[in-house]
């Protein structure tokens, strides 16, 4: 393998690759499945949450969702402040900030600072998602980079695949504090692992750190970038759906398909990413092919809507959201070539994908419980044609402004 350095139309230093080192790429993949299950290891085992805490009713779904309220304040600046401490120190200190906070999950917490700790892992969770991305691109050749990108986009399906098929069952067997304890673990390996793998990967000099009284100008600034919010207008309407549609579509789905569908619907979206998603992003913009999957997707509502809890329409729900899931980190490197820019990115959709996982389940529970489930698939409609619509919106402002 061998790295170049190249000046970017920004004035900072881009590091090329003409090899891809596959082996840290994967590490890196694997580090983003603990993150998933920072929100997976609740939503699988949600229904059982009550039996460790029976009387916080309705306050539970809060278990899915504060991990995002920290990258809901944070995440479009999270990229500068990783630039600033580093990719590497920030991706390997989040892993270890996030394996403390499962082993203390598993000690029983009181409700309360239960809460306080799944606030905290979404510092963490922040860290890795933000850092993750920005590594593997810096990591992957030009021309392998975008199936490096949409491998990066499967670590939410495959998680919660795996937690489906083997956390679930480790949970009845041992109780899901163990399976919390368990997390704890993978955390603290990966942590070890990706200190060693990371000492020889060639990242960006560190920036300043943004002063705190200059926060306000600097989200302006990426706010108004059709560039750098390029992925991030769409992504949080897919977290708003992805996450809560899991979480709440099991009851609707035949007791004898349930397991192996929600199983195979994180897997349905990976496959169709892996597949035709690489082979389109080869063919189209990365642009292009998030909007072709938010108008199947749409489709498919229909379908659920007709027949609920369809388990081919949910299968083909997910497949088809899987197009959405891996060109979206496909579009950062596209609209952004430069590390710094697109850490940037990151942290804009970090924020967005925070929000949309934070809002989506108590927002769709809600709409669930009044409407029943023509309701939910019906905002999970709309919710896809607005992030359809929103990359329409931002691709028109990018041509305005290349014209100009």
């Amino acid at each position: 393998m061998s790295v170049r350095d190249t000046a970017s139309i920004w004035g900072h230093t881009m590091i090329t690759q003409t090899g891809t080192r596959w082996g840290v790429i994967l590490t890196i993949w694997a580090a983003g499945l603990g993150a998933a299950a920072q929100y997976g290891k609740i939503s699988v085992t949600f229904e059982r949450l009550p039996e460790l805490y029976p009387a916080v009713g309705g306050a539970a779904s809060f278990a899915v969702s504060l991990v995002g309220v920290l990258g809901i304040l944070f995440g479009v600046v999270a990229g500068m402040f990783v630039a600033g401490f580093g990719f590497r120190r920030t991706f390997t200190w989040s892993m270890w900030l996030g394996a403390a906070m499962s082993a203390l999950q598993a000690l029983h917490l009181p409700f309360g600072l239960f809460l306080f700790t799944r606030v905290v892992e979404g510092i963490s969770h922040l860290g890795v998602v933000v850092a993750g991305p920005t590594l593997i691109a810096l990591l992957a050749a030009q021309q392998q980079r975008g199936l490096a990108m949409t491998l990066w986009s499967s670590f939410f399906g495959v998680a919660f695949a795996l937690l489906a098929w083997i956390g679930v069952p480790f949970a009845d067997a041992y109780g899901v504090l163990a399976l919390y304890g368990a997390h704890a673990v993978f955390m603290a390996v990966l942590a070890v692992a990706l200190a060693r793998a990371l000492k020889t990967v060639r990242v960006p000099p560190r920036k300043p750190f943004p002063a705190l009284n200059a926060l306000p100008a600097l989200h302006l600034k990426i706010y108004r970038s059709p560039w750098k919010m390029g992925a991030s207008a769409g992504w949080i309407f897919y977290t708003c759906c992805f996450v809560s549609l899991l979480t709440l579509l099991p009851p609707y789905i035949a007791p004898q398909w349930r397991a192996q569908v929600m199983g195979a619907m994180p897997l349905a979206s990976i496959a169709s990413s892996l597949t035709l998603g690489v082979f389109l992003l080869r063919h189209l913009a990365a642009v292009r092919v998030v909007q072709l999957g938010f108008v199947l997707s749409t489709g498919l509502c229909v379908w659920l809507w007709m027949v609920p809890g369809d388990p081919v329409g949910c299968l083909a729900l997910a497949a088809a959201l899987g197009l959405v899931q891996g060109a979206s980190f496909a579009v950062t490197p596209q609209l952004n070539p430069d590390p710094t820019a697109q850490a940037e990115a990151n942290g804009a959709l970090a924020q967005a994908g925070n929000m949309g996982n934070t809002v989506g389940t108590p927002m769709m529970a809600y709409v669930l419980a009044q409407g029943g489930f023509g309701a939910m698939i019906t905002l999970t409609g709309v919710l896809l044609v607005g992030g359809a619509l929103a990359h329409a919106a931002l691709a028109l402002q990018r041509r305005r402004a290349t014209a100009q």
